[in-house]
């Protein structure tokens, strides 16, 4: 979800009905009685310096209100340690580190070595911005950055457990993520998934087209613009998608928020 679609200091006169209610969500969550801030404070230069050096990139940033948003499943599972597929510039984390300073976790490392927050990022340049933006924020021993491929990062986590795991990287890699995470038990049992970007423009038009999708298989043809346009993107999330609405450990749920996000928690092993 795009940072600038709930930036609440803009022409709120000059935006769709569909826009101010994105506004007014975001200033109907900030909550004034919460140990730390809603949004954390070095939040919106984050932002700023992403759209100064990233350009057109920046909305891969998440926005105040999916941070938010993120944060309130964090404090209702209690969640002690978080796993994020897909780091940026570190807006996501640094929410992530908030709701866990508030959740009453300490930072640093615990027994093993690991800290509350374990971050994947396959890109050096963007690990080092996000690193930078972690110290500034004051959350820098919350949260280790794994950079490379997160395929490989996974399998060497695949020992471990998280609360709440964040998938906000490699769209068309979801699907190999998900079974890493779920054959080796990497969800807490109370657990929950948030997959990112679920149902981008070039997504919904495999409605009712079954996967593996056919190599004959034809989307709607429908005029929807946006980024990315590839249909062999599309498919892939569109594959995904069915891979775990009908994956019998898991209840998934989609949320048609802006791009799409997906919630996904283990149903009771029997």
């Amino acid at each position: 979800m795009a940072f600038t679609e709930t930036d609440t200091t803009g022409d709120y006169e000059n935006v769709s009905p569909e826009q101010l209610r994105l506004f007014y969500a975001t200033k109907a969550s900030i909550n004034p009685n919460l140990s730390t801030p809603s949004i954390p404070p070095t939040v919106s230069q984050v932002h700023a310096d992403t759209v100064a050096h990233q350009g057109n990139l920046a909305i891969m940033a998440v926005s105040d209100y999916q941070g938010m948003l993120q944060n309130f499943f964090v404090g209702l599972l209690e969640a002690k340690r978080i796993l994020e597929v897909g780091t940026f510039t570190g807006a996501s984390a640094i929410f992530f580190a908030s709701a866990l300073q508030r959740n009453g976790v300490s930072g640093g490392p615990d027994a093993h070595g690991n800290k509350p927050l374990t971050c994947l990022e396959i890109s050096e340049e963007y690990a080092a911005i996000a690193r930078q933006n972690f110290v500034q924020a004051g959350v820098d021993d919350y949260i280790d950055i794994v950079v490379g491929d997160a395929h490989h990062s996974l399998a060497e986590l695949a020992d471990q457990t998280f609360d709440l795991i964040f998938l906000d990287a490699d769209k068309p890699s979801y699907t190999a993520y998900c079974q890493v995470i779920l054959n080796h038990h990497m969800l807490a049992p109370s657990g929950l998934i948030i997959a990112d970007n679920t149902a981008f423009n070039n997504v919904t038009p495999f409605i009712n087209i079954p996967a593996p999708v056919a190599s004959d298989a034809t989307p709607l043809d429908v005029p929807f613009s946006g980024f990315p346009e590839e249909r062999e993107h599309g498919q892939a999330i569109h594959e995904f998608n069915e891979y775990i609405r009908q994956e019998p450990s898991v209840e998934a749920v989609m949320l048609p928020l802006f791009t799409g996000i997906t919630l996904v928690r283990l149903l009771p092993s029997d």
